[in-house]
């Protein structure tokens, strides 16, 4: 599924609702096999990905958490994201698409190297305003007790950054110490003013 400004990273849910045609017969497809599709994000400027070079190739897969149909066709669904993935070809383009793919797998970072940065990411959320008020509890409770650096950071990305291009370069970041220094410097531009 190709769409504007969607990214879907690893550990997090994106609820999408299923209208279009082509995707409705996607769903149904997905829902008789492995209950999983990839979202992949268009490239700015494009109304409508016509082209395999109108959209990136890194992608998140997901699983199809949660599926309900309504009345008129329509479809809203939990999307849980798996993995990070590149489209290596197509084997079918019409009515959707269905790709070959590749794990992307991360890079793992040295603990002495991920602790800080993970610890200032924490220091950074804890000092979120939105409206006047910090981030929810409940989300600084659950930062506090995931320990594995790329989930931490997929984590706070799909929660904070809201801008798709910052999403894309975040996703396509396979080295896991790169990915929490660009988050921390994404971050401190978006709730500093900087």
């Amino acid at each position: 599924m190709v769409l504007p400004g969607a990214v879907l990273f690893s550990n997090t849910v994106l609820p999408l609702r299923i209208f279009e045609p082509r995707y409705r017969a996607m769903l149904e497809w997905v829902l008789q096999r492995d209950r999983m599709f990839c979202v992949a994000m268009m490239k700015p400027g494009i109304s409508e990905a016509e082209t395999e070079d109108q959209f990136f190739h890194t992608a998140g897969i997901g699983l199809v958490a949660a599926s309900v149909t309504q009345a008129d066709g329509t479809s809203n669904l939990k999307l849980h994201g798996i993995e990070r993935v590149r489209f290596t070809g197509f084997s079918q383009r019409r009515p959707f698409r269905i790709a070959t793919i590749e794990a992307v797998p991360d890079i793992e970072a040295a603990p002495s190297q991920a602790e800080p940065l993970m610890e200032k990411l924490r220091e950074q959320c804890g000092a979120i305003r939105v409206d006047g008020s910090r981030l929810p509890a409940i989300f600084m409770d659950a930062l506090d007790k995931i320990e594995d650096p790329a989930f931490l950071a997929d984590t706070i990305a799909n929660s904070l950054v809201n801008d798709g291009m910052k999403r894309q370069c975040l996703l396509e970041q396979q080295d896991t110490l790169e990915r929490l220094r660009e988050l921390t410097r994404i971050l401190g531009e978006v709730f500093s003013g900087g």
